[in-house]
């Protein structure tokens, strides 16, 4: 006697195997985009003194809108008040573990005339509350940090523009570390001699960056495709 095997339809077989490859994509790229969103919130802050937060309040000029990061020049006012006005807070940064810091930040009195100021790029800070370009000569105020390697750079947390409209520059909307208690301690914050001693540190931190991050996360996920596009046509059938 002889047994028949019968084989499972061409067809059948081929729509299960999309499926199957479908859903290994989709599961691939949620992984891709949170790790990424993940990434990017961590090396947002690396280069930055965390235990020390700020106020500032200026003049906004040489604006550059984009990607990976919008970035302008404040010129710093010369009259700051002692530390931080009353200023209303986004919804993700008014408790007290956000909040309290920030009402309780001193105002800047650094060295330098003009800080450089770095916040998130348009895709997230329009749904953060501003939703366009700022411009030359308008006046903003903020909370942040003063850099690490380079103190004549700072990141906000929050910033104020339009007489007190807040933006929220916080992915996660929680401070990426708890500040030391007013009045900070003096001798060991960044010097400013920082900028000419660590002259790698830019270099370090462009390494680690959003865009070699997106970057290093797109090669991944064309692989992903690439591979199960090989594996369907392998496994199908053949004529």
């Amino acid at each position: 006697m002889r047994f028949i095997t019968i084989a499972a339809p061409p067809a059948r077989t081929s729509a299960r195997r999309i499926r199957l490859w479908t859903a290994s994509l989709v599961s691939a790229t949620m992984l891709i985009l949170f790790s990424a969103g993940a990434a990017q919130a961590h090396h947002g802050f690396d280069d930055y003194d965390t235990d020390r937060l700020y106020y500032i309040a200026g003049a906004v000029s040489q604006v550059r809108w984009g990607e990976p990061h919008s970035h302008f020049t404040v010129t710093v006012d010369s009259d700051l008040p002692a530390d931080t006005p009353q200023r209303d807070l986004p919804d993700g940064l008014q408790d007290a573990p956000d909040s309290d810091p920030i009402n309780a930040a001193p105002s800047y009195s650094g060295s330098h005339d003009e800080l450089e100021v770095t916040i998130a790029p348009p895709s997230f800070t329009s749904m953060w509350g501003l939703d366009r370009e700022l411009n030359d000569g308008e006046r903003i105020e903020a909370v942040g940090y003063i850099g690490k390697s380079h103190t004549d750079e700072f990141r906000p947390v929050v910033f104020w523009y339009e007489e007190g409209k807040p933006v929220n520059q916080v992915l996660n909307e929680e401070l990426p570390a708890t500040p030391l208690p007013v009045p900070y301690p003096k001798g060991d914050a960044p010097s400013a001699d920082a900028d000419q001693a660590s002259p790698s540190a830019s270099a370090d931190s462009d390494d680690t960056s959003p865009t070699a991050v997106w970057a290093t996360l797109g090669v991944v996920l064309v692989a992903v495709v690439a591979g199960g596009a090989f594996y369907l046509r392998a496994r199908s059938p053949r004529g």
